[in-house]
């Protein structure tokens, strides 16, 4: 059982701080709606930072996938967990959503993604269970997670 944790743990890093400092060739996750509202919670911190909410939109893509943006040297990822801003995700609809995103980081070579505890928000997943979750989707990569944490 310690090899595992171990292994999460490398995997998995916490760091307490704004996401937003992360170093800038991180890519970055964080869970979204299929309509793209991004109103609330760290959804409206990158709906301004980052922008692209048409170009989002236009890749018509619908719960359980990832939507993406190119944003200098990085992306950013916006797992769609559920169907409109005011539902609450699965465990099930983020799997997926990460594993679409496991294989876009595989296609581009991306290593490093800086995100918050993802659907544990105003979204209320367990993080127990998400962390667990990110562990396994990751479980064969070279992909690195930090989750910044206020």
């Amino acid at each position: 059982m310690a090899s595992a944790r171990s292994a999460k743990e490398e995997r998995i890093r916490y760091i307490q701080g704004d996401l937003f400092t992360y170093p800038g060739t991180d890519s970055l996750a964080h869970c979204i709606s299929e309509d793209c509202h991004m109103s609330a919670g760290i959804a409206a911190i990158f709906k301004k930072k980052f922008g692209g909410v048409q170009e989002l939109l236009n890749q018509k893509k619908e719960t359980g996938d990832v939507a993406v943006l190119k944003r200098e040297n990085r992306y950013v990822y916006y797992l769609i967990t559920k169907n409109k801003y005011f539902h609450k995700p699965t465990y099930d609809n983020l799997r997926k959503s990460l594993e679409t995103m496991k294989i876009h980081c595989l296609n581009n070579a991306v290593t490093c993604i800086s995100m918050p505890k993802i659907g544990c928000g105003l979204d209320r997943l367990n993080w127990s269970k998400v962390s667990t979750m990110l562990d396994e989707v990751f479980e064969d990569t070279d992909v690195s997670i930090t989750v910044y944490t206020l």
